[in-house]
């Protein structure tokens, strides 16, 4: 892996980490097109960590109030939140990646964008942090856990899910970027498990490209989920949704016709 090809990764999972369009799918797509296939799970726990100092950076308040007082609300919530994705997780583990075949991550991509439209056209949204309930958080939760698979966005799914619940639309973001800092945490464990399984390593030449992909990811993630911030306050997910549309048409399309990079 040469450090262009990390900088471009981890550039690619901050930006698609947080801002709806899915950073696993974004990162099949990309190590497809670069041929890697040595070193990805090692290269994709250290994106994850990048990723995850982004979020503490954004919501270091949040998370310094749970940590002074973890016996709260907020702390059931955010358990109940995570545990169908940790139960889909454990079922699923061996046969995610079925879903890397061009077909179906296209298909997933494409019922992200029709997650993002469904979002945007929800309306009469009110509760705010106080007001959320354990159910909202099992159904936040749920889809949650339907973004397992590459190509569905994790944060899409879960905001969209948010709003169907009645969560304001910054109540719904911040809920499902304090659910990602478990989400992520729990990917790389995850991952890091499976590295050990499979003797997947990076050598130490790739030392300086992981660094650059670390930090690249930190700093893109830190800017989306700014972005994503501001907005979802203006119901503008739709334009996130044209965009994986597309992907998803180019993906089939070189499946079917150029062969550039599924075969």
């Amino acid at each position: 892996m040469t450090i262009f090809q990390a900088l471009i990764l981890g550039i690619v999972q901050g930006i698609a980490e947080f801002l709806p369009i899915s950073s696993s799918g974004h990162l099949a797509v990309l190590q497809q097109m670069f041929g890697i296939s040595e070193g990805t799970l090692t290269f994709n726990i250290i994106l994850h960590l990048g990723s995850l100092c982004a979020v503490i950076a954004v919501f270091w308040r949040d998370i310094w109030v749970l940590l002074k007082n973890p016996f709260q609300k907020m702390t059931l919530l955010l358990i109940v939140g995570t545990i169908p994705a940790v139960a889909a997780g454990f079922l699923l583990r061996d046969h995610l990646d079925v879903f890397l075949q061009a077909i179906l991550l296209a298909a997933a991509f494409t019922f992200t964008g029709v997650l993002l439209i469904i979002s945007d056209n929800i309306k009469h949204t009110y509760k705010t942090v106080k007001e959320i309930t354990l159910l909202d958080a099992l159904i936040i939760g749920f889809m949650q856990a339907v973004a397992l698979p590459p190509g569905i966005s994790r944060s899409g799914a879960t905001i969209t899910g948010a709003l169907v619940t009645g969560l304001n639309r910054e109540t719904a973001a911040r809920f499902s970027f304090l659910l990602s800092i478990i989400a992520i945490l729990g990917a790389g464990v995850l991952e890091a498990f499976t590295l050990l399984s499979a003797g997947d390593m990076i050598y130490q030449g790739d030392i300086p490209a992981i660094m650059v992909g670390f930090v690249a990811a930190a700093i893109s993630g830190y800017f989306s989920i700014r972005l994503l911030l501001e907005l979802i306050k203006k119901c503008k997910l739709k334009y996130f949704a044209y965009y994986v549309f597309a992907l998803a048409a180019l993906i089939l399309a070189d499946y079917f016709w150029f062969g550039l990079f599924f075969v």
